[in-house]
């Protein structure tokens, strides 16, 4: 595809295949580095893939010929590539968009790609500078500025260019899913930088044998702009009491410099400072099985909150040992079920009596839609408590419910009309907030559809509609007397 007819908009939702790369050069762990060089500097190659037989073992790129070099000199003409190659090979697939492959040369700070086919097969390298010339204001400079960033002050600029980023890719009409899950990809990015500097500049860390944990909207990579914390800690049983102190120290000061980001604090305190949010794994589970066997509405909404956490820093290990708590957990208490359901659809329903958008009646939002509890939490509470019934946590709203469409739970109709009606109001409330922020003002979640044209107004409706179609679904999954809600 020709550079000149790639505008920023749609940069960031290329397909990898659109983009040209290096081709897939295998070597012998065996051959020599001086021999590899060679062979790259014919080819015009930056890169070449280290391979025992078929199967890959490695990548041995430009960056690691400077390091041989450095270290080694005229002495290490005889080294091998098995020895001076990358750790791993990273890879991204074909059909994967430009701005998975950004991630993906951040997170894992290296400068080329191996490229899959859908049969697992390499087919290419592709490099950050193939993409560079794609596009140079590409939001890989976005990635490589919180990488690089020095300073809370710093990480709150970058994080500010966020909106710039979201509002190209809204103009550009880019799929509402993959424009949340470059969101999430961002706030992850911002998030595990404060940590390294924490560490850096305040000898702050999270001990070995325990972890960060995202929750809620942010445990499902489903962000939208602005949204508040919500996280907890996880340590082992048997953390002395000196990493105690260090667990302690690092869920005080996390919130505080996520909050000086500009991550606001959780109005409800869901967050590791407190201590209603931050014990040991044996503590964990003594809680969530009080949440779950004692449903209460503020044990509701806590269990709502947790059940969708997300190790983003520490011992991945303990986030399994929580969800493998929690899935045996439901599944001994018949009653978990249907209490959750009554509360997931406890909100009023969407249209009236006579079929009016329902609003508000008074108060500052008066005659305003919450699309949050218009819609929204109606589907990912309810989709996520019917892919804990089928034994699935984690992931997002999008991913729960084609595995619900999988297992036949629903069928493939309603799960479109479900998904049509996700998809836009979470359109719809990614570019309201966009659009306060951009007046200076505190984004909300309310809407007017009074102040709405004709069409838009339509195609409103017609996602409430969805949600009510999920709200019948959800009610007879579970036997719901929906009319007494």
């Amino acid at each position: 595809m020709p550079n000149g007819i790639i505008t920023e908009e749609r940069f960031l939702y290329l397909r990898i295949e659109a983009v040209n790369m290096c081709p897939a050069v295998t070597c012998s762990p065996d051959m020599g580095v001086v021999e590899a060089a060679r062979l790259m500097k014919e080819r015009d190659l930056t890169a070449v893939i280290v391979a025992d037989e078929e199967t890959p073992m490695g990548l041995f790129s430009t960056r690691d010929l400077g390091s041989f070099l450095a270290d080694s000199g005229a002495a290490g003409a005889r080294g091998k590539l098995r020895d001076n190659m990358g750790d791993g090979l990273i890879t991204v697939g074909l059909r994967d968009y430009v701005f998975e492959a950004i991630g993906k040369i951040a997170r894992h700070d290296v400068s080329h790609l191996g490229v899959i086919e859908d049969e697992g097969n390499i087919v290419g390298i592709i490099t950050a500078i193939d993409l560079l010339r794609l596009q140079t204001r590409a939001p890989l400079y976005l990635y490589q500025e919180i990488e690089r960033a020095q300073s809370i002050e710093q990480l709150q600029a970058v994080g500010n260019r966020i909106f710039e980023v979201v509002g190209s890719a809204l103009a550009a009409n880019a799929e509402i899913r993959n424009i949340v899950q470059l969101i999430c990809g961002f706030n992850d990015a911002i998030t595990l930088r404060l940590i390294t500097l924490l560490e850096r500049d305040e000898g702050i860390r999270l001990p070995a044998g325990a972890a960060y944990l995202v929750l809620g909207s942010e445990g499902r990579g489903e962000q939208t702009l602005r949204t508040d914390q919500d996280n907890a800690l996880v340590y082992n049983d048997d953390l002395p009491p000196e990493q105690l102190n260090e667990v302690k120290r690092f869920a005080d000061r996390i919130v505080e410099a996520l909050e000086a980001v500009g991550v606001p604090r959780c109005p409800g305190n869901i967050m590791a400072s407190s201590p209603q949010w931050c014990h040991s794994l044996t503590e964990w589970y003594q809680l969530v099985y009080r949440w779950i066997t004692v449903p209460t509405p503020e044990h509701v909404l806590n269990f709502g909150m947790f059940q969708d956490l997300r190790t983003l820093h520490g011992d991945q290990a303990l986030c399994g040992q929580l969800r493998d708590h929690i899935r045996a957990t439901v599944q001994r208490n018949a009653s978990f079920f249907p209490n959750m359901a009554y509360h997931a659809v406890h909100f009023p329903k969407p249209f009236t009596l006579f079929g009016r958008i329902r609003v508000e009646p008074s108060g500052e939002h008066r005659g305003q839609v919450d699309l949050k509890k218009s819609g929204l939490f109606a589907i990912t509470a309810g989709t996520s408590l019917l892919a804990l019934e089928a034994g699935i946590i984690g992931g997002n709203t999008w991913e729960k419910l084609g595995q619900l469409g999988k297992l036949g739970i629903i069928s493939s109709r309603d799960q479109e009309t479900i998904e049509a009606a996700f998809n836009y109001l979470t359109r719809l409330r990614l570019q309201h907030q966009l659009q306060e922020l951009t007046a200076d003002r505190q984004p909300t979640n309310h809407v007017d559809p009074g102040t709405m044209p004709d069409r838009k107004r339509d195609q409103f409706r017609q996602a409430l509609n969805g949600v009510n179609s999920f709200l019948w679904i959800f009610r007879d999954h579970y036997n719901l007397d929906y009319n007494s809600i």
